[in-house]
């Protein structure tokens, strides 16, 4: 399965005028945003679990990363409510599930694989600091090692930022709206921005809160190559 799989073209996903399709899970439905390989993939997805919905313990072999956008996700490591962001990396296990229901964002099998280092993030209870070169905006840092580069921006209203993503970007719009280009992205739209370009969004009159991940589209051929061979 591909979809959106042409990773050297700009992409602009709306998710929530997407229908959601069931997964092999009773009450786990998915929205697609790019994915390249059957169950075993490398994937980015909005995930929803209804109430008292769960997947059998499993392995991730390539790793998986997400963020809570509605509910309380939950596993043996705990109950992780709206604004958690997780690294759980490569090899890690777990059993997930939701008591009462929950919607993550979810990336699969982009990880490094030496990688092993696990985040826990409950970023509600997180401050932010004054972005050292743009005005309007504050940053609270998520996760960064020599490959990428995660972060929440909170943007005021009009606020804009300029900056290069050499490796590649995306973002979800978590609250609000910006602007990119001729695009208006809102509540849960998704960008992905090719390598060797550039990012320009500014928020509109409300401000916005963005997850931003930059950097982490070099090896998008290796990622791939390791899930076809999983």
């Amino acid at each position: 399965m591909k979809i959106l799989a042409d990773f050297s073209q700009r992409v602009v996903v709306h998710s929530q005028t997407l229908d959601w399709v069931a997964s092999p899970m009773p009450g786990v439905d998915r929205r697609a945003l790019d994915r390249v390989g059957d169950e075993v993939a490398r994937a980015t997805s909005i995930v929803r679990y209804a109430p008292g919905s769960e997947f059998s313990p499993h392995v991730h072999t390539g790793g998986e990363e997400f963020v809570v956008l509605e509910g309380v996700f939950q596993d043996e490591h705990g109950d992780f409510p709206q604004g958690s962001y997780i690294r759980n990396p490569p090899q890690s296990k777990h059993k997930p599930g939701s008591q009462n229901g929950c919607i993550i964002f979810v990336k699969l099998w982009q990880f490094q694989p030496q990688d092993r280092t696990h985040v826990r993030l409950q970023t509600q209870y997180m401050g932010s600091v004054k972005h050292a070169a743009f005005k309007g905006l504050a940053i609270t840092p998520l996760y960064k090692d020599d490959y990428e580069d995660v972060s929440l921006l909170h943007f005021e209203a009009g606020a804009n930022m300029q900056v290069s993503a050499m490796g590649g970007g995306e973002l979800l719009v978590l609250e609000g709206e910006v602007s990119e280009q001729s695009d208006v992205l809102v509540k849960h739209s998704w960008l992905r921005l090719p390598i060797n370009t550039d990012l320009n969004i500014t928020a509109g009159k409300q401000g916005a809160k963005v997850w931003l991940k930059l950097g982490h589209l070099t090896d998008v051929d290796k990622q791939i190559a390791r899930v076809q061979s999983a």
